[in-house]
């Protein structure tokens, strides 16, 4: 397994944020490789344009081709940001900033031999930036209020966590295998790889719409934590006005949101209402057979029973269910 070894200070300035680079490659990767049921719709939407994309230039499928490996994933991919809240262009410009050689060795940490095609071509930084910025406007930019509001929901429930639980409780919570190991110690993964020596150093973790936790750093003073934002299954989908009639607006609203699990505070993000707005809202509506509920940690997760779905005209699907 892999480890993060830290100390105290590295705790105490450890933040949990989000990047619109981060969010960008993720839905990179999720373009690119098999994906679990609830991303299925978004990939469908956005798989047709993005394979067309690819094929037109060669660059870009040679990029895509030998960037993601089993288990690593080229380095000048994943670069954390250096402040929060920075727009995608700005975290690019360290990308753009590599040359060549840089990008050529990245990419044999992931594929040996490099391409022919990417051993001779350059400009490959730009390249990479312009892929990067294609699937951010395309799939990522027209979504993207509605994700931040998800994604900054989640960092105020971890945020609010780490006080009840400590890290431990916190870290429990990110993925299957990242896990507090005591002394200072942080599994990260499953892989064998060296223990990464973090102490006195920043450590960011970062919500994103991806399948499973990816490490990654800006040496050699930053590190990161991408870890799979809960609350991935709100939508901004508008109610039928039947179903407005017969429920109210805000309430039929929130019955549709939960088409799938959602926690009480990413539902406060995504409808813009008051906590106890929500609370009762959900109260009513598990109340009257509508809504399911289980709780998880520390968190109620709610989501639609099959009555509810009959409500809202939706054909029950196989849901994986809150563990």
């Amino acid at each position: 397994m892999s480890e993060f070894l830290v100390d105290a200070d590295t705790l105490v300035n450890a933040r949990f944020g989000t990047s619109q680079l981060t969010e960008t490659v993720s839905a990179l990767k999720l373009l690119r490789a098999p994906v679990e049921p609830w991303f299925r719709p978004w990939k469908q939407t956005h798989s047709a344009a993005f394979q067309a994309a690819v094929a037109a230039d060669p660059v870009w499928a040679a990029l895509v081709d030998s960037a993601f490996g089993r288990s690593w994933v080229a380095d000048f991919l994943t670069v954390p940001p250096l402040e929060p809240d920075l727009t995608i262009e700005e975290e690019l410009e360290y990308l753009t900033s590599l040359d060549d050689a840089h990008i050529r060795a990245d990419l044999s940490v992931v594929r040996t031999p490099v391409p022919a095609l990417l051993s001779e071509a350059s400009g490959l930084a730009a390249e990479a930036a312009e892929l990067l910025r294609w699937v951010w406007k395309e799939t990522v930019e027209p979504d993207w209020p509605r994700r931040l509001r998800v994604l900054q929901a989640d960092v105020v429930s971890r945020t609010s966590r780490l006080s009840e639980q400590g890290w431990s409780g916190v870290l429990r919570g990110l993925g299957p295998d990242v896990r507090w190991l005591g002394d200072g110690r942080i599994q990260v993964n499953r892989w064998d790889y060296p223990v990464t020596d973090v102490r006195g150093r920043d450590l960011m973790f970062i919500a994103a719409h991806t399948q499973k936790v990816n490490v990654s750093w800006r040496l050699p003073d930053r590190f990161a934590l991408t870890y799979p934002v809960t609350g991935i299954f709100a939508t901004t989908a508008t109610p039928d006005e039947p179903l407005v009639q017969l429920l109210g607006r805000n309430r039929a609203r929130i019955l549709v949101e939960a088409a799938e699990p959602v926690s009480t505070t990413v539902l406060v993000a995504t409808t813009g209402l008051s906590l106890a707005t929500v609370s009762d809202h959900l109260r009513v509506l598990t109340d009257a057979g509508l809504l399911e509920r289980r709780r998880s940690g520390r968190s109620v997760l709610y989501w639609q029973s099959d009555t509810g779905r009959r409500v809202v005209r939706r054909p029950a699907s196989n849901r994986p269910e809150p563990r």
